[in-house]
């Protein structure tokens, strides 16, 4: 645009000067009778010949002037499209950063289950029937996304928050003398009732995982902080037993948001609380639904 500008005031100049020019001379030729006349002509002609020149050299500063201003609209146009596809790319990875799932399977704990009305040793009276060690669980969780590549240490790999619960079920068991109808402490005759060992667990721990962008992902968990609540209680009373959990699987991505998936986690809670062991493992799989 400035150098339209200028070729623009150069040839205003340009003329304005023939203009001036034959406005001075003019006088002088007709001074001079017929003989000045041809010479007026000939200049009048060499001056529309500079004029023309002028005139299309003008139009063609005109005509790169409109381009340069059609080149910067098109710039313009493509990086208000570039940035929209920024902001599309940037709205899907936040869309597909977290998870919602639900997850069932098998559970195992390492040792049986006694407590204040299985077998005890409080009051060993009755039935003494221990609570199985094999069950099921189901349970639901959710994945916060914290980084999209460990903080810059390792591409294609994610770190997320995961909090889960749980809830495992162990079977059911005949009670000793505080489950009984009525209870033998009071001179009952054996009635045991049925007594459901279950066990709710919550964690909390941070998930890796690996292959960004690809469907399939597998992940770890290092470490992380489990609280369990076991029913029935200890012989203590005593309903809440933490520990650390540790995991490893994979996520499936089956169609745009929905994935499948399956892993193991084990479950450490460093012995007994209180006489009651809740050390264990699951194995299942889960649907996860991408947000």
């Amino acid at each position: 645009m400035k150098q339209f500008r200028h070729k623009t005031r150069v040839v205003s100049i340009a003329v304005s000067s023939l203009i001036m020019a034959l406005a001075t001379g003019s006088p002088q030729l007709l001074a001079h009778g017929g003989t000045s006349t041809e010479a007026m002509e000939q200049q009048i002609k060499v001056l529309e010949s500079q004029l023309k020149a002028i005139r299309d050299e003008l139009n063609q500063v005109k005509s790169k002037a409109a381009q340069d201003e059609q080149e910067i609209r098109s710039v313009k146009e493509e990086v208000v499209r570039q940035d929209r596809n920024i902001q599309k790319v940037e709205g899907r990875e936040r869309k597909h950063s977290h998870m919602l799932f639900f997850r069932g399977g098998f559970a195992h704990n390492l040792q049986d289950r006694n407590g204040v009305t299985l077998q005890s040793n409080v009051a060993p009276v009755g039935a003494q029937d221990a609570g199985g060690n094999d069950g099921w669980y189901v349970g639901a969780g959710f994945d916060f996304n914290l980084t999209k590549d460990v903080w810059g240490i390792m591409p294609k790999t994610d770190v997320f928050a995961e909090l889960m619960f749980e809830y495992k079920r162990f079977g059911v068991s005949q009670g000793n003398a505080l489950a009984n109808i009525p209870t033998q402490l009071a001179g009952g005759t054996l009635n045991p009732r049925d007594v459901t060992v279950s066990q709710f667990t919550l964690s909390a721990a941070p998930k890796i995982k690996f292959l960004d962008g690809y469907r399939f992902r597998p992940w770890i968990i290092p470490a992380g902080f489990a609280l369990h609540v076991i029913s029935p209680p200890s012989e203590s009373i005593t309903v809440l037993a933490p520990g650390m959990t540790f995991g490893a699987g994979f996520d499936y991505r089956i169609w745009k948001d929905f994935f499948i998936g399956a892993d193991a986690r084990y479950h450490e809670t460093f012995g007994k609380t209180d006489g009651v062991n809740v050390s264990g493992l699951t194995a299942g799989g889960y649907l996860g639904i991408g947000f």
